[in-house]
């Protein structure tokens, strides 16, 4: 097996992993790159693995210990939020995922600091963002667009 050379891996947790799945691969037109089933007496023991565009990897699994949980069993309460650059068509990608039924949290929208981003809601209540870079800003830009100052030294 060859993993990519990604040093951080998101994992996300369902209460339905499976169902879940073939939503993600629908609505965000991810691809299955990694499926392992959970055995028939504990099927939240799945694992499976996900890219977008040849990129990238994103953990998908069910709820195998009491401290993993879908947001779903949380009152839609997310620990963390998944942000997906994507290389082009953000609107395009927007407009699949809301017919598919995502709930639109923030509609496409040009950022600050270049992307055009919009957040979508999946069907147990995880938060993704999606992004396109859509052009070049300065730092100095940033922070006069933003009114306060950025720490990032690799940005010019």
């Amino acid at each position: 097996m060859c993993m990519d050379d990604t040093t951080f891996t998101a994992s996300v947790h369902y209460e339905e992993p499976k169902a879940a799945l073939a939503w993600l691969v629908d609505a965000f037109g991810f691809e299955i790159t990694m499926a392992i089933d959970g055995p028939p007496e504990s099927p939240e023991m799945c694992h499976y693995e996900m890219a977008l565009e040849g990129r990238g990897r994103v953990m998908v699994g069910g709820q195998w210990a009491p401290t993993i949980r879908s947001p779903r069993g949380l009152d839609g309460a997310n620990t963390q939020t998944l942000h997906v650059q994507l290389a082009g068509g953000l609107d395009a990608h927007y407009g699949r995922a809301r017919a598919a039924g995502a709930t639109i949290a923030q509609e496409p929208e040009d950022q600050f600091y270049g992307d055009r981003t919009y957040r979508a809601i999946d069907l147990e209540g995880h938060m993704w963002t999606f992004a396109q870079h859509v052009r070049d800003v300065s730092r100095a830009e940033a922070e006069a667009s933003l009114g306060q100052p950025i720490t990032a030294p690799t940005w010019a």
